[in-house]
């Protein structure tokens, strides 16, 4: 099932400082829906392509945010959303929370790669690259990965932890190179992270923030669990998807086939359709961490894939 692209209206809104009117389902973004949606559960898959980061990518939700969306996208300040400080009521108090405050206690483990990352993964990291998320899985079939952000000041320098290791989820039946809609895994590859958003208000990030009530999730996960609050945060993955719109934007590149609709989001207590999830906690700290200054991307997959 697939609905018309929402990208002219988002535009337009963003612009214009108005909420688009209609409210188009997210599907398949979390669990092969992350969940059930609604009144209609749609797959929101995604494909990867070169400009966005490589590699074939897994659908991710599952049934359910709603589409439509506005707010700080693209740097700009957007309608019925608008970048906001913190989701809790405290403003720039989230600001307050230093860089150094939130990497503290991490030990210096620099290193010339990411740890496990062969050279075909690793010439896929664009050399303007400082910020790296890395998703390893043990293998190809498991739905449950390792997830650490790292930095280096610059090509060729040492890559460092920034963060601790966190679990995450990916999808249910595991990874895959060449992702297709409704397979339930998730991509493997190298992409770009550019856009974020969710239903609560922008943490304090510095990423183009897409507040919007669309971010609800419904229905149930593959494990019988609520989706409620999986899209509270989005990190959108760049695959099969265009890099500097909302997370909620439909539009597919590489087509419908391919999937799409990949994100990084707050983890509901099971796999996932085709993204990748962490704690509500974690992916605050992520999103106040990623700078689009030093073009992050996450490197994803199963260990095999990523030794290549």
């Amino acid at each position: 099932m697939s609905l018309p692209s929402v990208r002219p209206r988002l535009r337009r809104a963003l612009r214009g400082g108005q909420r688009p009117a209609a409210a188009l389902l997210v599907g398949g973004l979390l669990l092969a829906g992350c969940g059930t949606a609604g009144p209609a559960a749609v797959h929101h898959d995604a494909t990867g392509d070169k400009s966005a980061g490589r590699t074939e990518s897994d659908t991710d939700a599952g049934h359910g945010a709603q589409g439509g969306g506005s707010g700080k996208q693209g740097g700009g300040a957007g309608g019925g959303g608008g970048k906001q400080s913190s989701d809790d009521g405290k403003g720039n108090a989230n600001r307050s929370e230093t860089r150094s405050a939130l990497t503290a206690r991490i030990p210096d483990q620099s290193a010339p790669t990411l740890p496990g990352v062969g050279p075909l993964m690793t010439g896929d990291i664009s050399p303007s690259t400082r910020q790296a998320v890395l998703v390893t899985g043990a293998d190809s079939d498991t739905n449950t990965a390792t997830f650490r952000l790292y930095e280096r000041d610059s090509a060729g320098s040492p890559w460092r932890p920034v963060t601790d290791v966190w679990s995450a989820h990916n999808a249910l039946h595991g990874w895959t190179r060449h992702h297709m809609m409704d397979d339930r895994r998730s991509p493997v590859g190298v992409f770009s992270l550019t856009d974020a958003g969710g239903k609560l208000a922008d943490p304090g990030t510095r990423m183009p923030y897409d507040h919007s009530f669309h971010f609800t999730a419904y229905g149930y996960g593959f494990d019988g669990e609520p989706l409620s609050g999986a899209f509270d945060y989005v990190v959108a993955i760049d695959y099969n998807r265009d890099p500097g719109t909302s997370p909620l934007d439909k539009d597919k590149p590489m087509g419908d086939a391919r999937g799409g609709g990949i994100w990084i989001h707050v983890d509901h207590g099971g796999p996932t359709q085709g993204c990748v999830s962490i704690s509500k906690d974690h992916i605050r700290k992520l999103l106040r961490l990623l700078d689009p200054e030093s073009h992050p991307v996450v490197v994803m997959g199963d260990a095999a894939s990523l030794a290549r």
